[in-house]
């Protein structure tokens, strides 16, 4: 059906698959599907891990996945400086959602966000091996090239605000593993179920400041067999100083329990459609 000259003249893909544009900054192949089997890993603890960021209350979606401008100075920045664009040219995160490696390098760079490492507010950490303060992301990335697990440690109302997608997708980039947190947003929560991050509750009355947590421990967290993981049921964290508590694993339904067997809701879409053609 004829439009207007201008719509009839597009041109548009016709092939099967859709043909990423490999110099696009805004629309990239997502490495979400990377090394995916048909066949399920077994459950395993998570050993030995460090905590990327002490958080406090009500941390906010916008805190974990910002959609305001792209910072000069930010990860972000400098990887679309190095596929050279200008300043004028980053546009803000919440544009550039398609693209996987700025919105991992956007997670956690909102500049209000307050680290209780830091003790300010700001987009830094401690990379705890090697003492040195970095952006987030780096920090992360250095983490995850030298084989680390990371765990996020926070307070009541984690993930409040609007849901947003990527305030789990960017964490599962970052190598996250787990929250500990006091309590959380509800459909946050169910967003980190779908990316196959462990939510994690305190027990009541207890909390990081109740349990002497400083975030600088490694946690080992001792996950059960399959055929023993049940909705809700708590599950033994292990310090490095010897010192072992208890959390709730909010994994609600069994539902959600599948999920995590799949290692996140979209690798379990991808393995029912493939089972299914």
């Amino acid at each position: 059906q004829k439009v207007n000259e201008s719509w009839n003249n597009l041109k548009a893909p016709t092939d099967q698959l859709y043909p990423w544009d490999l110099k696009s900054t805004y629309i990239k192949s997502p490495p979400f599907f990377d090394n995916l089997t048909m066949e399920l890993q077994p459950t395993k603890s998570i050993t030995d891990a460090y905590v990327l960021l002490n958080l406090g209350d009500s941390v906010t979606t916008d805190h974990i996945s910002p959609a305001g401008n792209i910072a000069r100075n930010s990860p972000a920045a400098r990887y679309l400086t190095t596929r050279g664009l200008t300043p004028r040219e980053f546009n803000s995160y919440g544009s550039r959602r398609g693209n996987d490696a700025i919105m991992a390098r956007g997670t956690f760079a909102n500049i209000r966000l307050f680290n209780k490492f830091i003790n300010k507010q700001s987009p830094l950490t401690i990379h705890f091996p090697s003492n040195e303060t970095l952006d987030i992301f780096d920090a992360a990335e250095k983490y995850q090239t030298e084989g680390h697990n990371l765990i996020l440690l926070t307070g009541k109302e984690y993930g409040s605000g609007s849901s947003r997608d990527w305030a789990a997708k960017g964490p599962f980039l970052q190598g996250i593993k787990a929250v500990l947190a006091e309590s959380y947003e509800r459909i946050h929560r169910s967003n980190l179920v779908g990316m196959g991050i462990i939510p994690l509750q305190f027990l009541p009355g207890e909390s990081a400041e109740v349990l002497g947590l400083t975030g600088r421990e490694r946690y080992t967290i001792l996950i059960p067999e399959e055929k023993d993981i049940r909705p809700g049921m708590n599950v033994e964290i292990k310090l490095d100083s010897g010192k072992t508590f208890e959390a709730i694993m909010r994994f609600d339904t069994d539902v959600e329990l599948t999920y995590y067997r799949h290692g996140g809701i979209l690798n379990y879409m991808i393995r029912k459609m493939a089972i299914s053609c």
